[in-house]
């Protein structure tokens, strides 16, 4: 099933401001809160939607990468596609108030608690991929080695010797929250906040892994496998959601973040979903006409040259350039004619060209052969 666009999960527009942005993200989620909508799996469905709608426009670079290449921008888990309930209370805390539990908890003091990993969050990776415009027309699965840190085996990344070091935390008794009491001119109200002790986790460790010594990572390389949506263009990030450094003490991993580098071809270049290859004709095939093969990302093809053809003449084949990220159907092949000119002569040669150059018809015409590249093209584009 198709992705909703998310400005309009979100219910704004793409011009929104920050703060607009986080008062109509916090009114949808708040809607859609578990807490209001216990066993409710749609509405489950809706805040993480949400979530994910609101994680990516507020951040700026992946706000610029949506607007430009859609879902394709976020597609290797760069939505909230991975998201679980906690993975929101935890991230956007500041949302939904203390410590990142139930908005309810804050005010009533009630509610089960939601304890949140007291480990730091690893950090992002940045990689480079380098792809042929073969990979980009099909799309592409790459096996990408990463050195980054990785879960303790040991511990499983908690940090912990054994499981006999972990204990309950005495202050919030394994809730991850304390609650106080405020005397107000209304009366005495209760809130919540995340516990200091155990730092919201709910639990301490007495002794720390031998291997890790308490970290809870490692450093090795992992494996990992990339797809890439055919039409990505040069310096275009793709993100994947928690394949970055793994996280201290047992916090949650960082992403993996994907940079887009195109290799050069020696056939073509490249003009946003079409492709341009020149072609070099002598002037003889140029004047009697001919037919020549052309490459084109899928193999050669046979096109008919007509006699009398300029020099700066472009054909078209269409369907043989790349697809976009955002949208249905492929661009153009364009074939930009070039007049091959020999520089070195035999005897011969020179003698017929000499007899050639009194006629006629071989003075240059004015007309269509003297535009330039680019007026060819806009010729091409109002055709």
């Amino acid at each position: 099933m198709a992705k909703r666009d998310y400005y309009e999960i979100l219910g704004v527009d793409k011009n929104v401001e920050k703060a607009a942005l986080k008062k109509a993200y916090r009114k949808i989620a708040m809607k859609y809160h578990p807490d209001r909508n216990p066993g409710d799996k749609s509405a489950e469905e809706k805040f993480k939607e949400a979530a994910e709608a609101y994680e990516v426009l507020n951040d700026p670079d992946k706000r610029a990468r949506y607007d430009r290449f859609g879902h394709a921008g976020m597609n290797q888990g760069g939505g909230g596609g991975g998201f679980t309930v906690e993975d929101i209370f935890s991230q956007f805390g500041d949302i939904f108030g203390g410590g990142g539990g139930s908005p309810f908890e804050s005010f009533f003091g009630g509610g089960g608690s939601r304890r949140r990993s007291a480990g730091q969050k690893g950090s992002n990776i940045r990689i480079k991929v380098s792809l042929t415009l073969e990979d980009i027309e099909n799309g592409v699965t790459k096996k990408i080695k990463v050195k980054k840190q990785l879960k303790c085996d040991s511990c499983g990344g908690s940090g912990a010797k054994d499981s006999r070091s972990v204990k309950t935390c005495g202050s919030c008794a394994g809730q991850g929250y304390v609650r106080q009491i405020r005397n107000t001119p209304l009366g005495q109200m209760q809130t919540t906040a995340t516990c200091p002790t155990c730092n919201g986790a709910g639990q301490q460790i007495t002794a720390s892994c031998n291997y890790c010594k308490g970290e809870g990572t490692k450093m090795d390389a992992e494996t990992i496998e990339i797809e890439i949506p055919a039409g990505v263009e040069d310096g275009m990030q793709l993100s994947m959601r928690g394949k970055g450094n793994a996280g201290k003490k047992g916090g949650p991993s960082g992403d993996l973040l994907i940079n887009i580098e195109v290799k050069p071809n020696e056939h073509f270049s490249r003009d946003g979903m079409n492709i341009i290859h020149d072609l070099f004709l002598n002037f003889a095939d140029a004047a009697l006409g001919t037919s020549v093969e052309v490459p084109t990302l899928g193999g050669n093809v046979k096109i008919k040259i007509p006699a009398g053809t300029q020099a700066g003449k472009i054909f078209r084949l269409r369907g043989k350039g790349l697809p976009s990220v955002q949208a249905y159907g492929k661009g153009d092949q364009l074939i930009n004619v070039n007049i091959w000119t020999p520089k070195k002569l035999s005897s011969e040669e020179k003698s017929i060209l000499e007899k050639l150059q009194q006629s006629e018809n071989f003075t240059p015409q004015p007309g269509k052969s003297e535009k330039g590249f680019f007026e060819r093209m806009k010729d091409y584009f109002n055709d």
